[in-house]
């Protein structure tokens, strides 16, 4: 047994027989009742799990991290962890995931603890699932079903829980299971009705039943997940119509994505230090510091080996991310590997196809998050903001990140506009980027960016001099400078 501390790596073929052979406990993540007293206050009885994670590559601190996450995962689906355990491995083991050997001593681990069930730090097999479970006597499952099993927890709109369930369906179908006479229900001849030449025989076996309902459940939930993606479409295609920037927040589970979403607009939506608290996108709009309008959404969160089932299932709502003009990548600064989290959340933008889109990294908790970590991302990291979504910390130079890594879109127009027609002025300020704006005794002084459609409202009024109450000239950084004129302002 080892306690929780960094190691050196090793090569696969350096392993030394005692690291070989030994299942390592992890300290700290027993969340087992010190009083007996607190039981009377939990409405329900919680799972008793243990958690076993293979350490094939990597350091330890890396292997000891990602069994903490699995532990914070087990504890949000509500389990009660009573152990947590790691074995060092040249590579996973085909048959029981930790050999033979150690699947016994996990029996015996199991069994003086109490525990029901098994919760292995990877996607197993089904052969994996069945043999390993043979051996230790309890349930076990694996880290994609406990994090489907998370998403069916938290879903809350129709589209969510259809997502979650086709993602479970598509994970439960190759690991259907039956025993003794469920195996081989008879529907042939007579008791078919009597069909027949061609067919007697074996019938439909009952796993072959539910394999086939699971499929036409399956196509069932695709199609109307299809149908409902079709209004977020919609919507995508009117705002591009309109020439508004689109802002999508991406990040690991449990950054504050959300949180960083209510200081940046004051959606108010749910805040919750919990993993995986937002399934469902929400998009919002907000405005630069300069006044330019754009929308703003936040994603579901990611995590390490996000089962490929969920990714397939949510691809219609990460269609968001790919569409996007930038990608807020938030970074939990205060967790204790957060370069792990940015190569997962870049691998599944990648899967996506979001990998190719300008991105803004974002390091939240910064009020928490060590300073020489904080530090390091920024020399690592191009593009970066150290901010505080709990204090207010750097907010600000966010915004003018985010106004500064925005395209430029709409041409730049020039116009007179009289006051009967202050309405495109409105519009103007509500759909575009206003640079100046100044008043005269034939209306009102109008430079800006705006989308086409408006600019060719627009074009009757443009002017190609200076008017009265124009700007002189334009400075170094394309503005107007001087002349009657004052900064647009809202």
């Amino acid at each position: 047994m080892t306690t929780l501390s960094g190691g050196l790596d090793h090569q696969a073929g350096d392993l030394d027989l005692e690291d070989r052979h030994a299942l390592r406990r992890v300290p700290g993540l027993s969340t087992e009742l010190q009083d007996i007293t607190e039981v009377e206050y939990r409405s329900l009885r919680l799972e008793r799990v243990v958690l076993i994670g293979v350490w094939a590559d990597g350091s330890l601190v890396s292997a000891e991290n990602s069994l903490r996450e699995l532990s914070r995962l087990a504890e949000t689906a509500g389990s009660l962890v009573l152990e947590g355990l790691i074995q060092r491995r040249g590579r996973i083991d085909p048959a029981t995931y930790v050999g033979a050997g150690k699947a016994a001593e996990l029996a015996g681990i199991v069994a003086s603890a109490g525990a029901d069930t098994v919760i292995c730090d990877g996607e197993l097999s089904p052969g994996q699932l069945r043999r390993l479970e043979s051996v230790v006597k309890a349930k076990v499952i694996d880290r994609t079903a406990l994090i489907l099993d998370i998403f069916a927890q938290h879903a809350r709109s129709r589209e969510g829980k259809a997502q979650v369930e086709l993602a479970q369906l598509e994970y439960m179908l190759p690991r259907l299971r039956g025993w003794g006479e469920s195996l081989s229900r008879q529907a042939g001849g007579r008791v078919a009705g009597g069909g027949g030449i061609g067919t007697r025989g074996p019938g439909e076996t009952k796993i072959e039943t539910d394999r086939r309902r699971i499929r036409m459940r399956m196509a069932r939930l695709r199609r109307e997940i299809s149908q409902m993606s079709v209004g977020r479409q919609v919507q995508r295609g009117q705002r591009r119509c309109r020439d508004v920037p689109s802002v999508v927040i991406a990040g690991y589970t449990n950054a504050g994505k959300s949180s960083l979403l209510n200081r940046l607009t004051g959606a108010g939506v749910l805040v919750e230090d919990a993993l995986f608290a937002t399934l469902d996108p929400a998009v919002r709009r907000a405005r630069t510091p300069s006044g330019r309008p754009f929308t703003l959404t936040d994603t579901v969160g990611f995590v390490r080996h996000l089962p490929h089932q969920l990714v397939e299932a949510f691809r219609s709502t990460l269609e968001e991310a790919a569409g996007a003009d930038l990608i807020l990548h938030v970074v939990d600064g205060s967790d204790p590997d957060p370069q792990a989290q940015i190569s997962a959340v870049r691998g599944v933008l990648a899967e996506i196809g979001a990998g190719d889109v300008p991105e803004l990294v974002v390091i939240n908790k910064a009020d928490a998050a060590d300073p020489i970590t904080v530090e390091g991302l920024r020399l690592r990291e191009r593009d970066c903001v150290a901010v505080s979504a709990r204090t207010g910390e750097g907010l600000d130079a966010l915004r003018d990140a985010v106004d500064a890594a925005l395209p430029r879109r709409g041409p730049e127009i020039r116009a007179l506009v009289p006051y009967s027609r202050s309405d495109l002025v409105a519009r103007a300020h509500d759909e575009g980027e206003v640079l100046h704006v100044g008043h005269g005794a034939e209306g009102t002084a109008l430079q800006a960016r705006v989308p086409p459609r408006l600019a060719a409202e627009l074009e009757p009024f443009t002017v190609a001099a200076p008017a009265p109450g124009w700007p002189a000239a334009p400075s170094s950084d394309g503005r107007p400078a001087g002349g009657l004129t004052r900064p647009a302002s809202r």
